[in-house]
């Protein structure tokens, strides 16, 4: 049985960095693709960035966080983080990793595996 979990949330002000972290274990089983997904307060959670699993690591963002947030996955650990710069009081959400065994998506229910989701919260 596949876990995910995901590390890293927490306060901060606008304008800070944050790096979230988050490994599948269990079942031996490596996602095709890594994704981070978001929801915030009072909205449907969203696509944030996903990551394939060819050599080259291709990337996707949604375009809310396209030049402030970098994706990464490492295939030997099993695991993806997600990098985010000059956050904003919008990036506040609760933010979850996601796997599927398939190519990119930006739709959640192409994923089958979650986390439990970890907090960000962005405000002065």
């Amino acid at each position: 049985q596949v876990h995910v979990a995901e590390t890293g949330g927490g306060a901060v002000q606008p304008g800070d960095s944050l790096r979230l972290s988050c490994v599948f274990s269990g079942g031996n089983f490596t996602p095709k693709t890594m994704a981070w997904f978001r929801q915030p307060p009072g909205k449907d959670r969203e696509f944030v960035a996903a990551v394939s699993s060819h050599v080259y690591g291709f990337t996707f963002y949604a375009d809310s966080v396209r030049g402030r947030f970098s994706i990464s996955r490492d295939n030997q650990k099993n695991t993806v983080g997600l990098e985010m710069n000059s956050l904003k009081a919008e990036d506040t959400a609760i933010y979850y990793c996601a796997g599927r065994d398939g190519g990119t998506s930006q739709s959640a229910s192409a994923y089958g595996y979650w986390g439990q989701g970890t907090q960000v919260t962005v405000s002065s």
